[in-house]
Parts: C-alpha cells; structure tokens; sequence
C-alpha cells in the first residue's frame, strides 16, 4: 500500500482505498475515513469507481457494529469473481498449468511432459494451447483473464521478463518469453495479446506462494528447491529479493570441495548442483545400477523407501546444508524451507545435520527447517499471487480504474 494512505489532507486514491480493504486493514466507509483522513463524500466517491469496476462487493453475512455507536456498518469485499489469472510451472521436463482465482483458488489445473529443451517458441504455444483448454473448462471468457504468471527453471530480469543466460534452459537466453506466450494464449483462446504476462524464476515464486499461504509474519523467509538443479527463493518483509538482475539465490552454483572435477550443467565443474541435486544422485543410483535418470526418479524411489536412495539423498542433504550454514548466517530467516525432488525426511535431516554444525547458533536460534507445505502447487500459487498484486497494487489499479473508463 502506498505510504499516502493515514496521512490526512494528502490525495488518496481509489487504489488505495482498495489496498486498504484487501489486506484488511479498513473494511467499512468509516474505517476508511479514520485511515485516511478524506470526508465522507470523497470515501463515496472513490468506492463508487471501484463498485463499477466489479472489483469490490458488499459483505454477505450480518453486517458489524460501528465501534462508535448507532447504525450498524456494512463490510466491504474485495470481489474475485470478476476476472481470473492464469499461471504455469516450467520444470525441465514437465509441466503444470493452471486457472486460478483472484484469491488463488485453483479453478481448473492440468499437467504433463513438457521439456525445456524443445525450446522456448514451441513450449510457450503448447502452454497457450493448454491453457486455452482449461479455460474452456472453467466457462470463463477470454476477456476475463486479467494477467498472466509463469515460472521457470532459470534466472530472470524481472524488467523484461527473459531469462538471463539459463544453465538448463538451451535457447531461452534472451527469449521474449513475454511476447510469445501472450500471443499463444490470444491465439488460443481468441483474447488479445494485450494481457499483462510477468515471468519469474521458480524457486523465487515457489518462496512467494509459500511464505503468503503458511508465513506471512516470517519478515525474512528462504526456500530452497532441489529438483534437477537446486535454487533459493528469498522473501525479505513479504517481497521478492531478486538481485540486480534477477541472479539472487542462485546456490547450486556455488563451487564446493567435494565437487572438484565434477562437471555442472552450467559449463563450469565443482558446483554444488553437480554433486547434491536431483540429477546428480539420479546418476549415482544409475552408476550402482538402480534404474533412475532424474529428480523425479530419485522423489519415487524415496517414496517406496529404497535405502540407497534415502543414503545419497541424506548426503546431499548434507552437502546443501554446508553451504546454507552460509546463506543462514548472512540472512538470518526465520524460516528455511526444502522444496522439490528431494524435500523429503533424509535430505532433510542431512540438511539439519549439517546447518547446525556449521552456522553460528545465533543464527539459528530462532529458525524454523522445515519442507513444503503447497509441494507441487507452490510456484502456480506465487505465479497467481504475483500477478494479482501487480495488477491491484495502488498506483497500477489507478491506471487499470482509468482505462476501464470508470
């Protein structure tokens, strides 16, 4: 919310008003006079564009007393009926798409094999033609698609919304990830290609959606994904911390002792990803002759509670929680989470292992380990999330209020 909003005599907008009521900080007429200081008429005014907007609703229910007396005040809703987002999951060689309400509710969801290394144009009009699909599915128009949000398994400028030299992603570096899916869901779905499409890095939605639906108060929260590769998601006083382009909690690169002539995807040799990702235990269960070639693979064989799977997946573990002694002592989060693959119980307890050995216990006095809570759905709940309150931040709603006329 903008820092206008409490500060009698300054000009508040609608935007605000309807931030004030989302997070539920002002959800009456006269809450929102006392946070904001204009009269009533103007309050009237305000709400009355956003009530033609379709964006906020009367409560349903019974209405709550005033605090001062007299007639009961109505609440006011943010309404989430009036349009839907759309959100995707990239993973190297699958995929999850799905319609989400503007309150994140998962309206309609698909997923499947969908391999990054096909290349940007094909997979982003495969996604266009699924998400076209689903929103058949939900009986939703195209024009009820207010925003777009995609995550992927790489770094990205979250100016332009391209990924930034990708070390599993061959052929996105640079790619108009923004430009193409829009015209693949327009395509599709007979919508225009105006929609606003916001791209982000996995891990990063990943921490996103998971520190809004589990941690809201945690003012600095970590995640750490261990699939194929391994990247962290930092969300510091409930924003994303990306970097200066984008290149914030990219840990698996980070070069270890025990990697020492391993060579890394990314073209270099002794990264943390090359010796305690998903793939890389893939390729030691493969090396002893258990059948597995991904992360993915490694995640089912934990499941059946193979033990040569559960005692790499726990050295690794081990190796991920050295360096995080790192990342917790420059940080300090409040909460650490492990999310992918190889978020279960033995990576964990390497993990934990290793962590307190080695970071200072001020560091972790007060910090929870813990595994996800939203598992697959987490990055479509950060994509969503993402979109929404881009759209609805105050300044952007101003804009959206101007060209809708009202």
């Amino acid at each position: 919310m903008s820092g206008r909003a409490g500060r009698p005599g300054q000009r508040t907008g609608a935007g605000e008003l309807l931030a004030l009521v989302r997070s539920g900080r002002a959800t009456t007429r006269g809450a929102l006079q006392q946070a904001t200081g204009l009269s009533r008429a103007t309050v009237g005014q305000r709400l009355d564009r956003l009530f033609r907007a379709g964006w906020l609703r009367e409560g349903a229910g019974e209405p709550v007393g005033s605090p001062l007396g007299g007639r009961p005040s109505i609440t006011l809703e943010f309404d989430d009926a009036h349009a839907v987002v759309l959100a995707a999951d990239l993973d190297t060689r699958h995929a999850r798409a799905a319609v989400l309400s503007l309150t994140g509710e998962t309206l309609a969801e698909h997923s499947g094999t969908l391999a990054v290394e096909d290349g940007p144009d094909a997979v982003l009009g495969e996604l266009g033609g699924w998400f076209g699909r689903l929103l058949e599915r939900t009986g939703r128009p195209a024009e009820a698609v207010c925003g777009i949000g995609l995550a992927v398994p790489g770094p990205v400028d979250s100016e332009t919304g391209r990924v930034v030299q990708p070390p599993i992603m061959p052929g996105w570096d640079g790619y108009d990830i923004r430009g193409r899916l829009g015209r693949a869901v327009a395509e599709r779905t007979g919508g225009t290609a105006g929609v606003p499409v916001l791209v982000d890095n996995d891990a990063n939605l990943m921490a996103y959606g998971e520190q809004r639906a589990g941690h809201p108060d945690c003012s600095a929260f970590v995640l750490v994904k261990v699939s194929t590769g391994i990247g962290a998601g930092v969300v510091v006083e409930g924003r994303i911390y990306r970097g200066v382009d984008g290149g914030a909690g990219d840990i698996g690169h980070i070069r270890v002792p025990e990697g020492a002539g391993v060579p890394c995807r990314c073209g270099s040799s002794g990264c943390l990803a090359a010796v305690a990702s998903g793939g890389a235990v893939a390729r030691r269960l493969a090396q002893a002759g258990v059948p597995a070639a991904s992360g993915s693979d490694v995640r089912d064989l934990l499941a059946a509670g193979h033990p040569e799977a559960a005692a790499l997946a726990r050295e690794a573990g081990r190796r991920v929680g050295d360096v995080l002694a790192t990342v917790v002592t420059l940080l300090n989060p409040g909460v650490l989470m492990i999310a992918g693959d190889l978020a279960g119980t033995p990576f964990l307890t390497g993990v934990r292992e290793l962590l307190y050995q080695r970071a200072l216990p001020r560091s972790t006095a007060h910090l929870e380990v813990v595994a996800s809570r939203l598992g697959e759905r987490a990055a479509l709940a950060g994509a969503g999330a993402l979109v929404v309150e881009h759209l609805y931040a105050p300044e952007r709603a101003e804009e959206r209020l101007l060209a809708l006329g009202v």
